[in-house]
């Protein structure tokens, strides 16, 4: 039998925990819940889960806080669902180390969705499969990074080598936001002096080859403010 997939989800409001716990247990994932900090925490820690859904608004203890202390000793995936619109929460919260971001009000679909997406790249990380041998499928764009080759409806797309850069670490990583800084640091290095604008430049480049209307991408995504998301790999 299939084990359980673990999901321990600390949030505050009760109206919220019901619908998640509800959305969850309907995939056949088990649910722990708590409703503080201080208790998320230690259940954090008694009940190894899998995957932690995290408010940021709690009541005793801020989320950012909570993303801090798991990060010392864990390296579980931390997907966040807020209220918090601002882009700088965002930014905080995944350079802390959370690995996405839901804002609400969030449906099930989507909720689902980046839950999956988490669990497949821990997956991933745990066996050792390396994503470079696996081919990025989705609609008719492929990008197979052993021959670093990217094809759209079976036709090649010539991407300069930055350009490639940041299309093969955004497909490795798809369906997840990569902020501006992740993206600047893995192209250009720690040090790099270039900013957001060399960044968009390249992007707006990507999505001219890439998308069959730039005006209305369906492969790279942006998350305003915060950074760029891969639409999420054909399953």
């Amino acid at each position: 039998m299939k084990p359980t997939i673990r999901i321990l989800v600390i949030e505050d409001e009760r109206n919220i925990l019901s619908f998640i716990t509800s959305v969850l247990e309907s995939q056949n994932y088990q649910v722990i819940s708590a409703s503080n900090a201080t208790e998320g925490l230690s259940q954090a820690a008694s009940s190894t889960p899998d995957l932690i859904l995290l408010d940021l608004g709690l009541p005793d203890l801020d989320g950012t806080e909570v993303i801090q202390k798991i990060r010392t000793w864990s390296a579980v995936p931390i997907l966040v669902i807020s209220a918090r619109t601002q882009e700088q929460d965002k930014v905080l919260a995944l350079d802390l180390g959370a690995d996405d971001y839901i804002t609400k009000p969030f449906g099930n679909s989507e909720l689902l969705a980046r839950i999956r997406t988490a669990l497949r790249h821990t997956m991933q990380h745990q066996t050792g499969s390396d994503p470079l041998l696996h081919p990025y499928h989705h609609g008719g764009l492929t990008i197979d990074f052993e021959k670093r080759l990217v094809t759209r409806d079976e036709t090649d797309i010539h991407l300069t080598q930055n350009e490639y850069k940041i299309v093969a670490l955004l497909a490795q990583n798809s369906g997840r936001v990569l902020t501006y800084d992740k993206l600047i640091e893995y192209v250009w290095g720690p040090y790099s002096e270039n900013d957001n604008t060399s960044l968009r430049v390249h992007m707006a480049n990507i999505r001219r080859k890439l998308e069959p209307n730039p005006a209305e991408p369906i492969y790279l995504f942006t998350e305003i403010g915060v950074g760029y998301r891969m639409a999420e790999e054909d399953t």
